[in-house]
């Protein structure tokens, strides 16, 4: 018998609320569904707020599994689908500025109440979608604006990664940002250093994955949260690196990109030069800052090599020099990145980089060190130097076959 096919989430998450409507509980969508449903557009995830404990859930949905039962949130799958399926909550006091000490399983309006902002705050009826808004979330989407529910010293005192959660929403959803809330994130700004790296770190790659991060990047300074960020606050100031990337930009691109901004405010010139030498060092320091890992740390140092290159020029580069710069793995990036420095010089870079290497990679070499060795040389460090030499002259087409690159290797080998 063939699998059913998956469900249309929406389908899916409106069948799981259902089927405990039907057993007696109060069942809703809940959070960013509802919020970009209200945006118009049609959200991927769900989640479902339910006056159903989590034994209740179980009875219902007997495979679901808890993921944080302490909290009342179970995961039910239906339909090829997961879903959190989380019981109305009243949280007790914060003391750790991240979770709340103790839950009371509690009903909708005070579910509402413990949220962070009003746009995030909104249940929605799965089987008719009527919004249902206890703390006016719905004027703050007319009205284009994050505001925190209640009190916004309290909401960020239960948790400081709020004041970054309000910067990327903000950001991403085109709005400002609320006075009140605007001023309560910059009274508590150097507390945000309090919040784990790890979870910093990951708010910083959701901010800079998306096509706002240089309006997540400039709220982010204005509301001085950048020392928590890169370990010391700068001025607002321009982000014309950041600004001109692509929207698929990867987030170690946007985050160089905002670095090299920051860094050219410094820069009498502009143009900062973070020399490849000191790329690696430059970039430690914000590895522990944001948790980064090997691959991310030698992706960035890899942007920064390639940038200070093109900042060198590729006029008074052999040919084959300049193919290696285009086949290395941080030349796009770094050439985006260009493009919001000097966009002519970067458009006639990427024009010869397509037309020379359109597929950034070096060739298949036309010799190896076996083939030196067969015909008679002894290994050693010279190896290095003759393969090299022989794939200048692959590269600028002065050879064409293994026998050209042999007997071109023969006659550069010492002795």
């Amino acid at each position: 018998m063939s699998a059913q096919p998956a469900m249309e989430p929406r389908a899916a998450a409106r069948e799981v609320a259902l089927r405990l409507v039907e057993a007696g509980h109060r069942a809703l969508f809940a959070g960013g569904c509802v919020r970009d449903r209200l945006l118009g557009s049609e959200p991927e995830d769900f989640d479902i707020a339910t006056s159903a404990t989590p034994e209740e859930i179980v009875r219902v949905f007997p495979k679901a599994r808890g993921v944080g039962e302490a909290f009342g949130v179970m995961l039910v799958r239906l339909g090829g689908h997961s879903f959190e399926v989380a019981t109305f909550r009243k949280d007790g006091p914060y003391k750790d500025g991240r979770r709340p000490s103790e839950v009371h399983f509690s009903d909708e309006f005070e579910d509402a109440q413990r949220r962070d902002f009003t746009v995030n705050g909104i249940f929605e009826e799965p089987e008719s979608g009527a919004p249902v808004d206890y703390v006016k979330g719905q004027e703050d989407i007319a009205a284009r604006l994050i505001r925190a529910i209640g009190d916004p010293h309290a909401r960020i005192a239960e948790d400081r990664l709020r004041m970054l959660r309000a910067v990327r929403f903000a950001a991403r959803l085109g709005f400002g940002i609320e006075p009140g809330t605007s001023a309560a994130i910059r009274a508590h700004a150097g507390e945000l250093k309090s919040v784990s790296p790890e979870r910093v770190g990951e708010e910083v790659r959701k901010m800079l994955a998306h096509p706002g991060r240089a309006r997540a990047a400039l709220l982010t300074e204005e509301h001085m949260l950048d020392g928590a960020v890169f370990g010391v606050h700068e001025q607002p100031g321009q982000l014309p690196r950041l600004t001109a990337l692509p929207g698929d930009a990867v987030w170690i691109t946007a985050l160089a990109a905002w670095l090299l901004d920051r860094q050219g405010r410094k820069a009498s010139t502009g143009l900062p030069r973070i020399p490849g030498s000191a790329a690696e060092g430059f970039v430690s320091g914000f590895r522990a800052q944001l948790v980064m890992s090997n691959h991310e740390t030698a992706a960035l140092e890899a942007v920064f090599e390639a940038h200070h290159q093109l900042l060198i020029g590729l006029a008074a580069r052999s040919l084959a020099q300049r193919k290696r710069l285009f086949a290395s793995p941080g030349f796009d990036a770094a050439l985006s990145i260009a493009e919001g420095e000097a966009p002519d010089r970067a458009r006639r870079d990427r024009a010869e980089a397509d037309r020379e290497l359109p597929d950034r990679r070096l060739p298949t070499p036309l010799l190896d060190g076996n083939a030196l060795i067969s015909a008679g040389l002894k290994a050693g460090p010279q190896f290095k130097s003759l393969l090299d030499q022989v794939m200048d002259a692959q590269l600028e087409g002065r050879i064409s076959s293994p026998a050209d690159a042999l007997e071109l290797a023969l006659s550069l080998a010492p002795g």
